[in-house]
């Protein structure tokens, strides 16, 4: 397992700006997960380690887009509809011998190559048959109903670039280029935890004083839509050792280990202390909210990341931080994020120098355009606030106020999962 070193890091004391840890960790994460070989059906959401380039022109030749009958242009009438000569047959997977004949048309289907000579593809029901003719109709440009030869891909050019997530339509542009397999980067090994005294696990008998761990869940299906092996190590009690002997257990065999709670400046808090004590601090608090109280460190070579207990502050700060960091270690190249641009139909005010994530769910206004509507509640802890919304507001470090009727930028969960 490829290792980091402990002070590729420098410590920001201060709440770092979501841009700058974004940068940070994009140019000091190495990728460490290995290539490896996958065939085509096993290749769905891989990152791809190689780029692949096309081995043929795709299509390899020239063919009929549509059912109907094969001309040369030339042979057309300016002034009017033009009677051909039925000459020959074309179907798909088979190639008609010999030139096309002057004068003629070929009956052709879908997807049969273009018979030498010929340009132009009349659809079938734009014609008209009689005994041994055909009429076809004036006005259509020469090329039409035809798809050439590496319209689609040249040989030798770049089909699917280095780093991407392959999705359905890439494995079929695989498989349309002839390859059976595709190089792609081992999946990620995380550990999770949940920190607390005030903690269970579902199916556990709840004391008075405790609540169930949500947030290991949570963690676990966000991270398997990934494509991360998870290994689920449980929950953490509020002790110091405890904590420290873990977190250097999980480092030893994962190539991240992330945490949720434990990360505020309380005296029961001990993430942050161990991660400071154990590892080299890479940053402690954000200028976001809610995921302020965010740190992550390496210790013994491996990344560690300390996320917020409150479920909505673990959630932003995974799709935000940790998200940026599966990508670097896996290899992947993420697309920039395009929010929507939506109207607000809430009022808002915040603290300048903080990015701002407002829970929101769209709806379409009156006059057609979308719409954001805040939830009602602001709290971090809600878990309802993120089932029953759609989406998330940004509002950037130098906005200070909302007004109903601005434009404000939009990012949908279906985004950030």
């Amino acid at each position: 397992m490829a290792q980091l070193s402990n002070d590729c890091f420098a410590f920001v004391g201060q709440a770092m700006r979501l841009e700058e840890a974004g940068s940070l960790l994009k140019a000091r994460l190495p990728i460490v997960a290995e290539p490896e070989a996958v065939a085509l059906a096993a290749a769905d959401g891989r990152i791809l380690a190689e780029r692949v380039i096309a081995p043929i022109d795709l299509p390899a030749f020239d063919n009929s887009a549509v059912d109907g009958y094969a001309v040369r242009h030339a042979d057309l009438a300016l002034d009017g509809p033009t009677i051909l000569g039925l000459s020959g047959r074309a179907a798909a997977g088979h190639r008609v011998d010999g030139a096309h004949r002057q004068g003629g048309a070929v009956r052709i289907f879908t997807g049969a190559p273009l018979p030498t000579g010929t340009d132009t593809v009349f659809m079938q029901e734009d014609c008209q048959l009689a005994k041994g003719t055909v009429t076809v109709p004036t006005g259509l440009p020469v090329g039409a109903n035809r798809r050439r030869r590496g319209e689609d891909l040249h040989a030798g050019e770049e089909a699917l670039p280095s780093g991407r997530r392959l999705t359905p339509h890439d494995i079929g542009l695989a498989a349309a280029l002839g390859l059976t397999t595709l190089t792609v980067r081992r999946p990620l090994r995380v550990a999770i935890f949940s920190t607390g005294d005030e903690l269970v696990s579902p199916g556990q008998s709840l004391p008075s004083a405790a609540i169930y761990d949500s947030n290991r869940f949570v963690l676990h299906a966000l991270l398997r839509r990934l494509g991360a092996v998870v290994s689920d190590l449980n929950i953490l009690p509020d002790r110091f050792e405890t904590v420290r002997g873990a977190l250097r257990q999980a480092a030893s065999c994962h190539d991240l280990v992330l945490t949720s709670g434990g990360v505020s400046m309380g005296e029961e808090d001990h993430v942050r202390a161990v991660l400071e004590a154990e590892g080299s601090l890479v940053f402690w608090r954000l200028a976001i909210k809610p995921g302020r109280p965010v740190v992550m460190a390496v210790v013994d070579g491996t990344p560690l990341i300390g996320l917020p207990g409150n479920p909505v502050a673990l959630f932003v700060t995974f799709a935000f931080v940790a998200r940026q960091v599966l990508a670097a270690l896996g290899g992947e190249s993420l697309a920039p994020l395009l929010p929507a641009r939506v109207r607000a139909a809430f009022g808002y005010r915040k603290k300048p120098g903080r990015r701002e994530f407002v829970r929101s769910s769209l709806r379409r206004g009156d006059d057609g355009i979308l719409v954001a509507d805040k939830f009602p509640v602001e709290g971090a802890g809600l878990i309802t606030s993120l089932t029953r919304t759609d989406g998330l507001v940004q509002l950037t470090e130098e906005t200070t106020r909302v007004e109903p009727g601005d434009w404000v930028d939009y990012i949908d969960f279906a985004l950030l999962r």
